[in-house]
């Protein structure tokens, strides 16, 4: 047996020691038998394996929903029954960390890394487009055995190069741009004139007219999508909806549910998320339906902090989406895998970029070689939530500087944070101008107290000067040039010629 095989096989064994896996997957005899099976075949820098034997994953984020718009965190006003029963029945990461916007949120958890390694600095412009040389959750799981799916919002680069199906994804049903709709000058931009009503949507390279709203189609194409996978291999869907980003539309019969309770601009977004809870419910009851729930993880998470929903709740937490504080960047974030994991509540610091360390674990998928991943995984914590968990730091910076400044911006709308203080600067001229809260006696972040704590803020530059240091490299879209028109724009007009304005033929 070849060294890899056997460095394998004591990971293999490690997981069986250490993690409760359904029946189907328990014995280690049988693992390490599809072993013996496996085919090693260099692909760049990753094995791959024919025998998977990990979970199906369903990996769900939503679209500028924050840690208050839930009814189980206490939002007195959002009715979201299904969340709040999958909530109950998940373990639960409490601080829960992302970035402040959504774009550099999906790029994170694509890779394991800080966004700004991949060159994600912004959401347009062409900063939003994910690095080539970016390695991805989805092709980790793919070599593994398992089949990929998206589902809506994928906001990584329009043009052809930059997209899913290029990046790890064997199926493949989404938008353009970073919302249904959107356009920009460059690459980012979506179909011309698309609307969350009967939406154009890119389908594994054709556009397809659809009937509808967007979040009840990205559902009902998933969950088709999921019915034909569930008696082959193992799947990870990713279903990444559009909503309840701006602009707030939705069916009127759940905006009418808070008409008149909440300002109007609230009513629309609650009866967006309502219509996303609404949707989550059907999924988990066709994965119960085809037989897989004790065969499948399904995690809940959201993109960035609140927006419409934060002047009736935000969870006592200062900021917003846009901000470096807890309200811009800590989000609900759920693990379920009935029969395997217990549901509980997990204090201990977490983020995104934790996310393909984890899947990949439970999925016995490769990491890539010679890339550092910035995340861990979350499996010690997700056996036991009291695990030991070694403290940590973690960065954030909302990018969005003016085009070449980056160098000038090192101080603009940044923060990191230890389990128990979190440092800020929000400044929007990028002088530096630090604040510090204690976490654990002020998580509401009151009381500025860096004159009380100059041990910790000494720690913290040190630890931010060396990441900016660390990050620069990776700033590789700061100068791109997108084309004349949109990728998204240019494709429909070749599908459909009858339909490209007079101007453009």
């Amino acid at each position: 047996m070849s060294l890899g095989v056997l460095v394998f096989a004591d990971v293999l064994m490690h997981i069986d020691r250490n993690f409760s896996w359904p029946r189907h997957t328990r014995s280690l005899p049988i693992l390490l038998g599809l072993l013996l099976t496996v085919t090693w075949a260099h692909s760049g820098d990753v094995m791959a394996a024919d025998a998977p034997t990990g979970p199906n994953i369903i990996l769900v984020i939503t679209d500028d929903q924050g840690y208050g718009d839930l009814a189980c965190h206490g939002n007195p006003v959002l009715s979201t029954p299904n969340l709040d029963r999958f909530h109950a029945q998940a373990v639960r990461f409490r601080q829960f960390m992302v970035s402040p916007t959504c774009a550099p949120t999906r790029c994170a958890l694509m890779t394991g890394r800080h966004e700004f390694r991949s060159g994600v600095t912004h959401t347009i412009q062409e900063r939003e487009r994910m690095a080539l040389s970016a390695k991805t959750l989805p092709e980790s799981l793919r070599r593994a055995g398992y089949t990929t799916g998206i589902f809506g919002k994928w906001h990584l680069g329009d043009e052809d190069r930059y997209q899913p199906e290029k990046r790890g994804f064997d199926e493949v049903f989404i938008h353009g741009a970073g919302g249904i709709g959107q356009t920009y000058p460059g690459s980012c931009g979506d179909a011309p004139n698309n609307s969350y009503f009967n939406p154009a949507i890119l389908h594994n390279g054709r556009f397809v007219k659809t009937k509808g709203y967007c979040t009840d189609l990205f559902f009902e194409q998933a969950m088709k999508w999921i019915s034909r996978q569930a008696k082959k291999k193992p799947f990870f869907c990713y279903l990444s909806t559009n909503t309840p980003h701006a602009p707030l539309i939705c069916p009127p019969e759940y905006e009418n549910k808070y008409t008149g309770k909440v300002p109007a601009n609230t009513a629309k977004f609650y009866g967006m998320i309502e219509n996303i809870d609404d949707n989550f419910g059907r999924l988990l009851k066709k994965v119960a339906e085809l037989g897989i729930e004790k065969d499948t993880l399904i995690v809940f998470m959201t993109d960035n902090g609140g927006t419409a929903g934060c002047e009736v709740f935000n969870a006592g937490m200062r900021g917003r989406k846009g901000t470096p504080y807890l309200g811009g960047i800590r989000v609900p974030c759920f693990f379920r895998w009935p029969g395997t994991l217990k549901p509980g509540d997990v204090d201990a610091l977490a983020g995104h970029i934790d996310l393909f360390p984890t899947l990949a674990e439970i999925a016995a998928a490769p990491l890539p070689a010679g890339v550092q991943l910035d995340g861990r995984s979350l499996v010690p914590l997700l056996k036991n939530p009291q695990s030991d968990w070694p403290e940590r730091i973690l960065f954030t910076h909302l990018g969005r500087w003016p085009t070449g400044k980056a160098g000038e911006s090192k101080y603009r709308h940044c923060s990191l944070r230890n389990r128990r203080f979190q440092m800020v600067s929000n400044q929007p001229s990028g002088e530096k101008s630090w604040e510090l809260y204690d976490l654990l006696a002020d998580p509401g972040q009151t009381r500025n107290v860096i004159d009380k704590f100059p041990e910790v803020v000494r720690e913290f530059e040190a630890a931010y000067d060396a990441w900016w240091e660390s990050v620069q490299p990776g700033l590789v879209n700061e100068n791109g040039v997108g084309p004349a028109v949109n990728p998204f724009k240019e494709r429909y007009w070749r599908q459909f010629p009858e339909e490209r304005p007079k101007e453009l033929k």
